[in-house]
């Protein structure tokens, strides 16, 4: 019990709140909003704005990027790439398909940057998507608004500028059906898109492929990659370390047992609502009713086999 209970304290540090759905949703002032600039060493920067985080990798041939945000801060984002590297930009990765890390892609296939993700990021993209959480429905994108590159499979492709390699693995089933991670070899650099959140409590979009079990199976194959050095750039939220990536697991742990114990007990979703299992967390946090509920929601649908029709 007592190191559980340090293990809450710990998640509680990381101040996890609500998922990215509260992201795309907010009435926030996209046009003024500011790209913050954070160098990591080694020609890599992370870049903070509205919404995702962005990576990028500069060399003296070109620059590597990992999400491209929103479309109104694309030239501040612009302008903050401009800042660090005059080099043109060999490629972007799309982390997965949510519209605060891809919507800002449109742009740069125009001025004629590859945009690479995993085959069902593209799907999603051009087909249109629900919502689990509101039932809302997104339509579908243009053909010259989404990735122009796919892969499928567990193994991405490997990207290159000089000096600087780019190694993109999928996730099955994590954050959504779609998720990649890039990692930056020669300069310790990992980016985890939103299968790792910092600053809320993570989302899990079991409407579009996603399972509190494969966020689990996706941090222990970042804990594989990263050593005690590795910058790690979250989906959302301030750099992390290995250190986080162990915390975090114990979280999503801790949580997806709360919640099965729950569904084993009978309990509907709007019982474990109601059961408010998260009110320990909640607390420390300051994350208000609908956090809490959003949260218990996508971890139990994501646990509950669905019915049979």
């Amino acid at each position: 019990m007592k190191r559980l209970a340090m293990t809450i304290v710990a998640v509680a540090a990381l101040a996890f709140a609500v998922g990215a759905p509260r992201a795309w949703a907010q009435q926030q002032d996209l046009a003024n909003a500011q790209i913050t600039t954070k160098d990591l060493g080694q020609g890599a920067y992370m870049l903070l704005g509205p919404g995702g985080n962005i990576t990028i990798v500069t060399a003296s041939d070109g620059i590597l990027m990992v999400d491209a945000e929103f479309p109104p801060v694309h030239d501040k984002v612009r302008a903050a790439i401009t800042a660090v590297s005059q080099q043109p930009i060999k490629a972007i990765v799309n982390t997965h398909y949510h519209p605060d890390h891809t919507s800002g892609d449109a742009a740069f296939i125009k001025e004629g940057v590859t945009v690479i993700a995993h085959e069902n990021v593209k799907k999603r993209l051009l087909a249109g998507y629900t919502n689990g959480l509101t039932g809302n429905h997104t339509n579908g994108l243009p053909p010259d608004a989404v990735p122009t590159k796919t892969y499928s499979g567990n193994t991405g492709p490997t990207l290159k500028v000089n000096g600087r390699t780019a190694k993109v693995g999928h996730i099955a089933n994590a954050h959504t059906d779609g998720d990649s991670y890039v990692y930056f070899p020669e300069i310790n650099v990992l980016a985890t898109g939103d299968i790792l959140v910092l600053g809320r409590y993570p989302n899990i979009d079991f409407a579009n492929g996603g399972n509190i079990k494969g966020m689990i199976a996706g941090i222990d194959r970042y804990l594989k990659i990263a050593n005690f050095r590795t910058q790690i750039v979250p989906g959302h939220g301030p750099l992390a370390h290995k250190a986080d990536l162990v915390t975090y697991r114990a979280f999503l742990i801790e949580a997806r047992d709360r919640v099965a114990k729950l569904i084993k007990a009978g309990k509907s979703e709007q019982e474990a609502v109601a059961a408010h299992v998260f009110a320990d967390w909640d607390a420390k946090l300051n994350a208000n009713d609908q956090a809490s509920a959003n949260f218990t929601r996508v971890v139990y649908n994501s646990l509950k086999p669905p019915k049979a029709k």
